[in-house]
């Protein structure tokens, strides 16, 4: 008997001794819930932008074409070069059009000669009718000699004009100032000319102002258009909504322009339509053909801030971690804006009560569901662009 009290007495001491030891190392292995900074967005009045992606343009771009045929003499410029508008690039072998001139200048003195020489058989015709010694149809014959002779003076002198242009043109010249491309054909070789099958020679673009092309929405051109009272109606050099641009390696604001076209219809496949905008280009850095950002003004509104550090992605969609009840870690989908002043306009998924994690996210128990210990922070605007 005093034996089996013993033994139960041992037992039970055992499986308590057990059950503290376990309890002890679960207390020991647990880990404490991590630090984390927290902090309401910043709730601010800002400038809503909206961003777009497009190209700059040439505000002109033309292809210098041989207008007549010969063998192509000299050029005047280097491949890259600035141009002016006026300046001599090309010359055509002009010999063969120097003597085209020659011949219709001759062509053009000996028809005066059949005119002075008409005019004065006329002259003389009608000086004979008083004697009655010339017939009506004489006189009728030597003032249709005169005509005749008036006619082919007239047709020799737009021979001579011809001629002259086509001596004229074989002094290629820029018709507008710009950057000139390489040349196309080199000294020596034969150019075609005329309307059709003309050789190209080289292009010129203008780039001072260049343009931007960019595609908006429908439901921003729609937003804009009431923005604005009627887009199209400002949308000019002079009177244009004001755009930014940057550059793909540019962080500021720096390049200001207008907008001066607007297309007259909406592209029906993509939900689209085009806009344009001008900008100064003084210095010739700007490209055609490089992209960039453009962003337009669209109103004020009163919005909530947070560090662009603390938005994580989830997939397609982001998110920022929150502090919930409990302290347990809640995700929150967002809704993206512009930066401002440094941090990062939610347009929608925040409230102003919220505490938004913005230190402590690089602990891998920072996490959906997980448990953190609070700490206040704050969120601080910096210096705008």
């Amino acid at each position: 008997m005093t034996y089996r009290r013993a033994t139960g007495f041992g037992l039970v001491f055992a499986s308590a001794a057990l059950t503290f030891a376990a309890t002890a190392a679960l207390a020991q292995g647990a880990p404490p819930a991590p630090p984390v900074q927290v902090s309401a967005p910043l709730a601010k009045r800002v400038t809503n932008w909206d961003e777009y992606t497009g190209r700059f343009e040439a505000s002109e771009q033309v292809e210098i074409r041989a207008r007549v045929s010969g063998f192509l003499d000299s050029l005047h410029f280097r491949d890259g070069d600035l141009v002016n508008k006026g300046d001599l690039l090309f010359t055509i072998d002009p010999r063969p059009y120097r003597l085209a001139v020659d011949v219709s200048r001759a062509e053009v003195a000996r028809a005066k000669a059949q005119v002075e020489l008409a005019q004065n058989e006329v002259e003389r015709a009608e000086g004979l009718t008083q004697n009655r010694t010339i017939t009506a149809r004489d006189i009728d014959q030597r003032r249709a000699n005169l005509n005749s002779a008036i006619g082919t003076l007239q047709g020799a002198e737009a021979n001579l004009k011809t001629a002259e242009l086509n001596l004229e043109w074989t002094q290629v010249r820029a018709p507008l100032s710009g950057r000139i491309s390489n040349r196309r054909v080199d000294p020596g070789n034969l150019v075609a000319g005329g309307q059709s099958g003309a050789t190209l020679l080289t292009t010129i673009v203008a780039v001072d102002p260049i343009n931007f092309v960019f595609d908006t929405s429908e439901a921003d051109y729609l937003r804009y258009s009431r923005l604005a009272g009627n887009l199209r109606k400002v949308a000019s050099r002079n009177e244009g909504s004001p755009a930014e641009v940057r550059l793909a390696d540019e962080h500021d604001w720096k390049r200001r322009g207008k907008i001066d076209f607007v297309d007259n219809a909406l592209n029906a496949r993509s939900g689209t339509i085009r806009a344009r905008a001008v900008f100064e280009n003084k210095d010739q850095f700007l490209t055609p053909g490089t992209f960039g950002r453009l962003r337009l003004f669209s109103g004020e509104a009163d919005a909530l801030l947070v560090p662009d550090t603390v938005i994580v992605s989830d997939q397609a969609s982001k998110i920022v971690l929150t502090v919930g009840p409990e302290n347990k870690v809640v995700p929150k989908p967002v809704v993206l804006g512009q930066i401002t002043g440094g941090l990062r306009v939610i347009r929608e998924g925040l409230i102003p009560t919220d505490q938004v994690i913005i230190g402590g996210l690089a602990n891998p128990m920072v996490r959906p569901g997980g448990t953190v210990t609070p700490q206040p922070g704050e969120i601080k605007l910096a210096a705008t662009n």
